[in-house]
């Protein structure tokens, strides 16, 4: 079998660029269990009630869905189990940094596999307020409506 290259993205969380400032992003990877690669080679995940954890200098990740894979025996996984992020040491404290500071938290963005292995993008993520919510709706709506009115007048001109 060929080797897998590029990215191939499984699942993303739309709604946390909605809902939080995301400050900065960090690759991990992840330990996972055969019947988890599987079902994720599948496409199958949610990344929707997901969070991330700092415990004993380690990343946890929490509340990420990676259903049963349906040809799975009694060696299947939990579905909502923990599972821990592969990080360096220096990526790690600087997370753990982070954290401690008050309104931040680490929210899953995207989980992938990138030439063959299963990595997350995580983020360190300050929660919007509902009026931010609406200037980041009514500023994408403005380039919209922009992008719309210069290709309309292209056209005319063309």
């Amino acid at each position: 079998m060929a080797k897998e290259r590029g990215r191939r993205v499984i699942a993303q969380n739309r709604k946390a660029r909605h809902d939080y400032h995301i400050d900065d992003t960090f690759e991990a990877g992840i330990v996972l269990t055969g019947t988890e690669v599987k079902a994720l080679r599948a496409g199958r995940a949610s990344l929707v009630d997901g969070y991330a954890v700092v415990m004993n200098d380690e990343v946890w990740l929490q509340g990420v869905h990676i259903p049963e894979y349906s040809q799975g025996t009694w060696t299947n996984h939990a579905p909502r189990r923990t599972r821990k992020l592969l990080l360096h040491r220096k990526e790690i404290a600087e997370i753990g940094a982070a954290t401690r500071e008050s309104g931040i938290t680490i929210v899953p963005l995207a989980l992938y596999f990138k030439d063959g292995k299963a990595k997350i993008e995580i983020g360190l993520a300050r929660g919007k307020r509902e009026y931010d919510k609406r200037q980041t709706i009514a500023k994408r709506e403005a380039d919209r409506d922009a992008a719309r009115q210069l290709a309309e007048h292209n056209r005319r001109r063309g």
